[in-house]
C-alpha cells in the first residue's frame, strides 16, 4: 500500500500504440485546441469590446467561454506533450492539479448553463421584470456564486481523492487524471467517503438539470402562446443556442459515465472521453456565433478593424 507520500507519479493511457498514430493524435489535438482558443477568444473579445453586448446573456456567455477555455487547457496540453514525446507519466502533484482544475471548470460550466437557463426563462416568461431580476449586481453575484461553488466542489473532491491510500499501482486507464480511475487504484472500502461526496454532487447536478427542464417547459409554453409567428421565431432564437449547448454538454457526459458496462472497451472509453472533454469547448462558440446575429455582427466588425490596422 502507498499513498501521497510514496506515489511520485501516475501512468496515463497512451492515445495510440505507434509513433505515427501518436503524431497524428498530436496534430488533431493541436487543431482542436487552436479552434477552441480561437472561438472562445473571439467571443470573449466581442463581449468585452462590444458595448451593446454588455447584457446579462452575453455576460454569462463570456463566463461560459472562460470555463470552456479552462477545461480544454487543463487536459489537452498534457495529452499533446505525451503524444509528441512518447511518454505516459504525470507527476502526483500534476495529477492533483489536473483533477482540481478539471472539476472546477466543468462544474462552473454546468452552473453557468443553469444560470443562463434562468436568464432565458426571465427574458421570455417575465420580460417586464427582466431589469429587476437580472440587474448588473445580481448577474455579478450569480456568476461569482457559480465560480465559488465550483471551486469548493473541486477542492473537496481533490482533497478527498488524493488523501486515499492506493493499493493497485499507479496506472490510470485514461489519458488524463480522472477521479473514477483514481478510485479504482485505492484500497477496498477506503473510497466510500469519496463515493458519498460524488453522490452529493450528483444530487446537486440533478437539481440543476430538473431546474433546466422545468424552465424550458415554461419557456415553450410561453412561446407557443405568442400570437405572431415572428414573435415566436424571435423567442425561440433566443433560447435555442443555449438549449443546444446544454444538450451537447449533458448528452456527452451521460454517455461517457452512464453507458452500459457491456458496451465498454478501452478504445470506446477513450473515444467517448475525448468527445465529452473537447467537443463542448470547441462547438459552444460555433453554436452561439451561428445563432446570434448581434454576436456575428460584432465579430465581423472586430475582424474588419483588425485587418484594416494590419
Amino acid at each position: 500500500m502507498f499513498n501521497s507520500s510514496s506515489a511520485s507519479h501516475f501512468l496515463l493511457l497512451p492515445l495510440a500504440d505507434t509513433w505515427q498514430l501518436q503524431l497524428l493524435h498530436f496534430c488533431l489535438l493541436l487543431g482542436i485546441s487552436l479552434a477552441a482558443l480561437l472561438g472562445n477568444g473571439l467571443i470573449i473579445s466581442a463581449v468585452a469590446c462590444g458595448h451593446h453586448l454588455h447584457t446579462p446573456m452575453f455576460f454569462f456567455l463570456l463566463n461560459l467561454a472562460l470555463s470552456d477555455l479552462g477545461s480544454i487547457c487543463t487536459t489537452v496540453p498534457k495529452a499533446m506533450h505525451n503524444s509528441l514525446w512518447d511518454t505516459t507519466t504525470i507527476s502526483y502533484s500534476g495529477c492533483a492539479a489536473q483533477v482540481l482544475m478539471l472539476i472546477f471548470f466543468i462544474s462552473a460550466e454546468y452552473f453557468l448553463l443553469t444560470i443562463m437557463c434562468y436568464d432565458c426563462y426571465v427574458s421570455i416568461c417575465k420580460p417586464l421584470h427582466y431589469g429587476t431580476l437580472l440587474g448588473s449586481r445580481a448577474c455579478a453575484h450569480m456568476a461569482a456564486a457559480a465560480w465559488a461553488s465550483a471551486f469548493l466542489i473541486a477542492l473537496l473532491h481533490t482533497a478527498n481523492t488524493f488523501s486515499l491510500p492506493l493499493c493497485h499501482g499507479n496506472a490510470l486507464g485514461q489519458f488524463f487524471c480522472e477521479i473514477p480511475h483514481i478510485l479504482k487504484l485505492s484500497c477496498a472500502h477506503s473510497y466510500l467517503r469519496e463515493v458519498g461526496l460524488l453522490a452529493v454532487s450528483a444530487c446537486l447536478e440533478l437539481v440543476c438539470f430538473l431546474f433546466i427542464v422545468f424552465s424550458y417547459v415554461q419557456i415553450f409554453r410561453a412561446v407557443l402562446r405568442i400570437p405572431s409567428e415572428q414573435g415566436r421565431h424571435k423567442a425561440f432564437s433566443t433560447c435555442l443556442p443555449h438549449l443546444a449547448v446544454v444538450s451537447l454538454f449533458v448528452s456527452t457526459a451521460v454517455f461517457a459515465y452512464l453507458k452500459p458496462p457491456s458496451t465498454s472497451s478501452p478504445s470506446l472509453d477513450l473515444s467517448v472521453t475525448v468527445l465529452y472533454s473537447v467537443a463542448p469547448p470547441v462547438l459552444n462558440p460555433l453554436i452561439y456565433s451561428l445563432r446570434n446575429q448581434e454576436l456575428k455582427d460584432t465579430l465581423r466588425k472586430l475582424m474588419t478593424l483588425y485587418f484594416q490596422k494590419h
